[in-house]
């Protein structure tokens, strides 16, 4: 064998820099998709009533839809954006096993593609033809107000795509409604926000949790 590196194949100035740019490129594309897909990637506007759960409630919700929705599941992130991405992010367990929508009447969520579908609670049943009834195992709901006549638009909606299990997250002052409109139970677990509110929030469930008693 020769000792020359002549017989080594060696890429010219030019591809290598064009080599190194797809590098990058495809590395920035890593990042920027991870960065989508963290919690509070799009900033709450508090005028349209949007305030981010923080890292570990975010956590705590995702890991609860991951496990009621089961291998193959599909879930429903009605108006909390912050477990749809907490899932998107692929890091927990199962994540990947499950099928996740958010549903947002802020446009800005259209960045997530198909996974987005303009919701508006005014007027609960307009949804795409593609989003049929029942089709989801386990449909997680924060309304964006602490009021009967949201949460009772809400609930059609919720009806309407759920095949049974429901999780609602909203104000602790929401109790009697949330028992009354959605036959649902306060659990012991108490979701954070990235801002504190004055107004406590607790989470409501039709069956039995653990990962939020």
């Amino acid at each position: 064998m020769s000792d020359s590196d002549d017989d080594v194949p060696q890429l010219s100035v030019a591809t290598l820099a064009a080599l190194q740019q797809f590098y990058d490129e495809q590395k920035m594309d890593q990042e920027q998709a991870t960065d989508l897909n963290s919690v509070g990637a799009v900033d709450e506007d508090w005028g349209m009533s949007q305030f981010w759960y923080n890292e570990e409630t975010a956590t705590r919700l995702a890991e609860e839809a991951i496990q009621q929705a089961g291998k193959g599941g599909r879930i429903a992130c009605l108006s909390c954006p912050s477990v749809y991405q907490r899932l998107k992010k692929g890091d927990l367990d199962g994540a990947n096993d499950v099928m996740a929508i958010v549903l947002e009447f802020d446009r800005r969520f259209s960045m997530y593609g198909d996974d987005f579908i303009f919701y508006d609670y005014n007027n609960p049943l307009s949804l795409p033809e593609t989003i049929g009834p029942q089709s989801f195992d386990l449909v997680i709901a924060d309304p964006p107000y602490l009021s009967e006549e949201c949460l009772s638009k809400v609930a059609v909606t919720v009806k309407f795509l759920s095949k049974g299990k429901t999780l609602l997250c909203t104000g602790a002052i929401m109790e009697e409604h949330a028992k009354t409109l959605m036959d649902l139970k306060m659990c012991n677990f108490l979701p954070k926000h990235s801002h504190n509110l004055a107004n406590e929030f607790r989470c409501y469930t039709n069956y039995e949790s653990k990962l939020l008693s």
